[in-house]
């Protein structure tokens, strides 16, 4: 039997239980919202693998918007267009792609494809495209560690970037998957301040009391860190190329997604540092 309009009332969360996803989650199901959170580990409708075509359907069944992830491989597009295509085939009205600020590509490659891919679904769409996590320093990312040991060791220089704050780009995906007037966005969403790590560490020292430094080291050093620290080398490289970024101030610009799409300012990484600070998180 085919799912009428009228019972696509579930909201589809792809990486229900990553950083962002399981924010999104937690807000709509808050604001009352049916909310399916899918991932790989999930059971039932709620499981979803991009490798697994298997459950593309399946967890498409009764809903009538989705938060988007992609696969975070070099094929990520392919199997993006393909599920959003039936997403839109299937009923969904509604995509909401987290996708990131863009970047200058190679000869003849497309620019973002996975927002292309989305775009041309046939269904309502909106991008969001943010700055660096602030919680990318805290117990969700990999820079606590160093945090922990007094010293931030990166290859970004004097490079500013203008973090913005995971529970803003919840909030605004969340506007977008059930209010009006934002189909058709592309939301860059940043903080309110430019920041260098050398910034970071400060606020971060002064807001617990500790002692935090930052060293800036070139891609090489950073390169022998990772290895001496048990760091994947892809990892270290894609940390190599994302920092290279930062130091040459590629996307050191504020941007007003968040006021566009919530009507207010975006919070601040020193109220971010606050609030994380009374958790004891940076004290081990």
């Amino acid at each position: 039997m085919t799912t009428t309009r009228t019972q696509r009332n579930e909201i589809l969360v792809l990486g229900g239980s990553g950083k962002t996803g399981r924010r999104v989650t937690s807000l709509l199901r808050h604001r009352g919202h049916e909310v399916r959170a899918a991932s790989r580990g999930a059971s039932g409708p709620a499981r979803f693998d991009w490798h697994d075509e298997n459950t593309w359907e399946p967890v498409l069944d009764g809903v009538g918007a989705a938060y988007l992830v992609d696969s975070l491989r070099e094929d990520a597009d392919v199997s993006m267009a393909a599920f959003a295509k039936l997403a839109a085939e299937r009923g969904v009205e509604r995509l909401v792609l987290l996708s990131h600020r863009g970047w200058v590509p190679a000869e003849g490659e497309e620019k973002l494809p996975c927002e292309r891919a989305v775009r041309e679904s046939g269904a309502e769409w909106t991008l969001l495209k943010p700055a660096w996590f602030t919680q990318n320093f805290s117990e969700e990312g990999y820079f606590r560690r160093q945090l922990l040991d007094g010293e931030l060791v990166l290859p970004a220089g004097d490079g500013l970037e203008p973090f913005v704050d995971a529970d803003d780009i919840a909030e605004v995906a969340v506007a977008a998957l059930t209010g009006s007037g934002h189909a058709g966005e592309a939301y860059e969403l940043s903080g309110p301040d430019l920041l260098s790590m050398g910034a970071v560490a400060e606020l971060i020292a002064r807001a617990t009391g500790r002692d935090v430094a930052y060293r800036p080291v070139s891609p090489p050093e950073f390169t022998a860190f990772g290895e001496a620290h048990g760091l994947p080398g892809d990892f270290v490289e894609l940390l190599n190329l994302l920092f290279g970024w930062i130091r040459e101030n590629r996307f050191a610009e504020l941007a007003d997604g968040v006021q566009r799409a919530l009507g207010r300012e975006p919070r601040g990484f020193a109220d971010y540092v606050r609030r994380t600070a009374v958790t004891g998180v940076w004290h081990g």
